[in-house]
């Protein structure tokens, strides 16, 4: 999964590769044929993938904005053997090593100061 522009922090990485992992083994339909919409069915469950909207029915692609297995798994049947790249274009860039060294470069007071 190491892309040069797109190096994320190694959790976001893992939580990536864990995904895709999943994902390889999920059956996927694209119903509506707009190669935005997609049903994945496995693992007992039937999901909604919607790749426009960045969200599936499972919830957690929407909560951590990245690619959860369903979506990788959509990812997949539109993106073909290219998809490995493109999952960084469907998560947050807040996890780009970057961006996130920049939200943390600051301290952050959790308890305001007692003068205040």
């Amino acid at each position: 999964l190491k892309y040069k522009d797109n190096k994320f922090v190694s959790i976001a990485e893992k939580i990536l590769r864990d995904n895709m992992s999943k994902g390889d083994s999920l059956y996927v339909e694209n119903v509506s044929g707009d190669e935005r919409q997609f049903t994945v069915f496995g693992s007992g469950c039937t999901t909604k993938v919607d790749l426009l909207e960045r969200s599936c029915s499972c919830r957690k692609f929407d909560l951590i904005k990245i690619p959860c297995d369903h979506a990788t798994a959509a990812l997949r049947l539109k993106q073909g053997d290219n998809y490995g790249l493109r999952v960084y274009d469907y998560s947050s860039p807040l996890y780009k090593v970057e961006e996130y060294l920049l939200a943390y470069s600051e301290s952050i007071n959790v308890v305001p100061l007692e003068s205040k």
